[in-house]
């Protein structure tokens, strides 16, 4: 039995008036998503427990199989777990986003979608700086992906790096347009330092010569998601199967490590709108031979909905379904197979961030006839019979045919 899971980030949505009271789930081209809603059982599944932030951390974590109540500790861990960065119980992991702000305001969390190699001379930039003028200088930034990146901060006891964790922090594609004064991580002295950091960047991030070549200059960093390094059991000891991950993103990369899963790098894979949907889905095809579950995960979705772009989430979720969802599915004929296509949570376009409402699943079996529910999309999937569940229950209940 082969399994696989898509992962749609973010396609979820409210109606949109500029798509006629539609959402882009319900108003895009999407002939092979249909066949396996056709085929498959519908209903609704939640990502997010009531205690976190609906964010892609948390939301992943459960699709992957993981009751984030019983394992998260937060976003930058995971993401070092992408990078192999080592670390300590004292350390304490930050996401780091090189950001635009003007008038101490969040105007831009991407910096304008900066390249990689512009971040890199950034990070190496600051961690020259700091190691400079404060030679006990207790952090390091390290490069990711174009605007995400992590500072891993040592912390004097495993005490004080409990404390930092603990501490709410606000992700800053939740904060756009509003004053960062008013978004600051709590009022303890460990806090205050981590503030000095960001501004003291910003001193110097502002004049450096990649931001006099940008039209929109990264010139400060935003420190989010921190945490220290999680423990996950191992995928396949837990369910007693194989697990690939295929995702432009470090985060999920993280997270796979973390389980011991099968991490399939892919050319061009971004996470971005300019992502190559055809090779993630060839590479797909490829996994899937030798490994029993995979989890294809697509960011574009994400990255229109906060955008508010809705031309780019529809053209998005049309590429997965032409180049990802149809391609990996007619491979699988002719042998068993079961699987899952959801969203970890919505970005609607009216809001531009991550939202806790519910999200439409389709889950498909090549064995069994489903609810014939048409379409996969906020509507489409009221007439199907699933179960509501939570997420982290996903793959369980694949494994088992619960549905």
């Amino acid at each position: 039995m082969k399994y696989v899971i898509f992962i749609p980030d973010g396609s979820s949505d409210y109606p949109v008036d500029e798509l006629g009271g539609k959402t882009p789930l319900m108003v895009a081209n999407t002939p092979n998503i249909d066949k396996l809603a056709c085929k498959g059982f519908g209903g609704f599944t939640n990502n997010v427990p009531d205690q976190y932030t609906p964010g892609s951390d948390v939301a992943n974590m459960s699709i992957f199989g993981y009751n984030p109540a019983d394992f998260y500790t937060g976003r930058g861990p995971l993401e070092a777990g992408s990078e192999g960065i080592p670390t300590t119980p004292c350390d304490v992991i930050f996401r780091c986003n090189t950001i635009y702000s003007e008038s101490d305001a969040m105007d831009d969390f991407n910096a304008g979608h900066i390249s990689t190699e512009e971040a890199d001379e950034l990070m190496k930039g600051l961690n020259e700086y700091f190691n400079e003028k404060y030679p006990d200088f207790k952090g390091k930034f390290y490069t990711g992906v174009s605007y995400r990146h992590l500072f891993v901060y040592s912390c004097d006891s495993v005490e004080d790096a409990k404390i930092m964790s603990s501490i709410k922090t606000m992700p800053p594609h939740d904060i756009v347009d509003e004053k960062l004064v008013d978004n600051l991580f709590g009022e303890c002295e460990l806090a205050e330092e981590f503030h000095k950091i960001m501004y003291e960047a910003r001193e110097y991030l502002k004049d450096h010569e990649v931001n006099k070549k940008r039209e929109i200059p990264a010139n400060m960093v935003w420190l989010w998601g921190q945490g220290v390094t999680p423990t996950l059991p191992n995928f396949e000891e837990t369910y007693g199967i194989t697990a690939s991950v295929i995702t432009g993103v470090d985060l999920l990369k993280g997270i796979g490590n973390f389980a011991g899963m099968n991490i399939v790098n892919v050319p061009g894979a971004t996470g971005y709108f300019d992502t190559d949907y055809k090779q993630k889905g060839e590479y797909g095809i490829e996994a899937l031979k030798e490994t029993d579950l995979l989890l294809i995960h697509i960011e574009a979705p994400d990255e229109a909905g906060h955008a508010q772009n809705t031309e780019e989430k529809v053209k998005a979720i049309e590429r997965i379904d032409e180049f990802i969802v149809g391609p990996i599915i007619e491979s699988l004929e002719g042998s068993p197979y079961r699987g899952a296509i959801l969203p970890d949570h919505p970005t609607p376009i009216s809001v531009g961030t991550h939202t806790r409402d519910n999200v439409p699943i389709i889950i498909f079996d090549s064995e069994r006839e489903g609810d014939d529910c048409e379409s996969f999309d906020e509507e489409g999937v009221k007439k199907g019979s699933l179960e509501f569940k939570q997420g982290h229950f996903l793959v369980q209940r694949l494994i088992d045919g619960d549905y």
